[in-house]
């Protein structure tokens, strides 16, 4: 009893310190944006000027960005994402399904700056001769993101999809549907909360991601909805700009790094809400 009684306590400990990490790291980043919200002003800060060097810091135009990125690489990310999980766990071959799942783990272990290498040298020129455009902007970022969260999107559907027991499929094929109605009737919507974490997760990796997206966006401080027109992110600002800024200049990243994790936690119970909502 005492040795389960210790165990639990160190189980406690740990969660403890994830969540405390988490808080304190969120305690930091308010503490350090505080001057930029009294004296550079919320309605500056929420505009669409940015010109540190007149005084404006106005980051509408990264807000937007990030909003567009993140909803572009998912809404091109999961549905293949969750499409490969299907076909890796019902319908592939087991040598065709080792083969894929083996390139799956291997694209989740190239870093960031190697997928947008291949971003700015083959996706950039790619869209610049189809649209007419420079290229950069929210569709370059968008597929770019699409292919960064395809692995973990991947990899946790299809072991969602595994851990379903073998009875749902046995229980279906027995009342006589077929393999499509049984993957779209059973199986998806018996894993539907390990799909959604999956997605969930693959959103977390899109809307932090910095140094792909800063390669093919363009690194522009325009506010702007047209997807091949360059912009910014909240991520790429910060990057770029974060080893200058001094004052209230620093004080404006850090309220953009704020902006950013309010944002995350807001797309996250959104996507909850939602799931819970269409489940009641």
């Amino acid at each position: 009893m005492a040795r389960e009684r210790y165990i639990k306590m160190l189980l406690i400990v740990c969660a403890s310190m994830s969540f405390l990490a988490i808080l304190l790291i969120f305690l930091f980043i308010f503490k350090e944006s505080l001057p930029a919200f009294t004296n550079i002003g919320i309605t500056n800060l929420f505009s669409a000027s940015w010109n540190p060097d007149k005084g404006q810091y106005g980051m509408a135009a990264f807000f937007v960005g990030t909003v567009l990125t993140t909803l572009g690489g998912l809404l091109l990310g999961a549905p293949l994402g969750i499409g490969t999980a299907v076909f890796l766990d019902q319908i592939a071959p087991p040598r065709v399904a080792s083969a894929i799942r083996r390139g799956v783990e291997l694209l989740a272990g190239i870093p960031s700056v190697v997928i947008g290498w291949f971003g700015l040298i083959i996706l950039v020129p790619f869209i610049a001769s189809v649209t007419g455009s420079a290229g950069y902007g929210i569709a370059a970022a968008s597929v770019v993101l699409a292919v960064m969260v395809l692995p973990t999107i991947t990899a946790l559907s299809a072991e969602t999809l595994r851990s379903l027991p073998i009875e749902l499929k046995e229980a279906s094929v027995a009342m006589g549907a077929t393999r499509w109605q049984t993957i779209r009737k059973v199986l998806l919507p018996a894993g539907r909360e390990g799909i959604l974490v999956a997605v969930i997760l693959g959103m977390g990796r899109a809307i932090g991601e910095t140094m792909a997206v800063q390669m093919v966006v363009g690194n522009s401080s325009q506010l702007t909805f047209n997807l091949f027109q360059p912009t910014g992110t909240l991520t790429s600002n910060l990057v770029t700009n974060m080893g200058e800024a001094v004052g209230d200049f620093r004080a404006a990243l850090f309220a953009q790094a704020l902006v950013l994790l309010v944002l995350a936690m807001v797309l996250i119970l959104t996507i909850r809400f939602i799931t819970r909502k269409k489940e009641a």
